[in-house]
């Protein structure tokens, strides 16, 4: 099922996925949570009305991770610098120039995802 109409202004995280059906519910809260144990002290925010998480202290876009739902799958905005260094590792991916795409169908590539995190925390603080 596909929402028609503009996106509602979520107030936080937890309003955004628990807007999702159930089964995005379900992969946003496991990205969700991948992502906070590669990062756990990066803080949570909404930014252009979907989830993100500031890699450093009130990082600016470019310093933050982003994921987002969708009918049949779950959207993960590493960065594009983040998507070339991983580019094999994503070949059985859809992907668009900063972002991949995890269908709902299958399990999230947990152990990648968590690389690409710390690769992307690396960058930023110049590692």
């Amino acid at each position: 099922m596909v929402k028609t109409g503009a996106m509602p202004n979520f107030t936080t995280m937890d309003d955004y996925i628990a807007d999702q059906p159930k089964e995005v519910q379900k992969a946003l809260n496991e990205l969700r949570s991948i992502i906070k144990e590669a990062a756990p002290d990066a803080m949570e925010i909404l930014n252009y009305k979907v989830p993100a998480f500031n890699l450093v202290p009130d990082g600016k876009r470019d310093q933050q991770i982003m994921m987002a739902g969708y009918a049949q799958f779950v959207g993960f905005y590493p960065f594009p610098i983040t998507m070339e260094k991983f580019a094999d590792e994503l070949k059985g991916y859809k992907q668009g120039k900063g972002s991949v795409q995890f269908p709902l169908d299958k399990p999230l590539p947990r152990d990648l995802i968590i690389r690409m995190v710390k690769f992307r925390m690396d960058e930023i603080s110049g590692l």
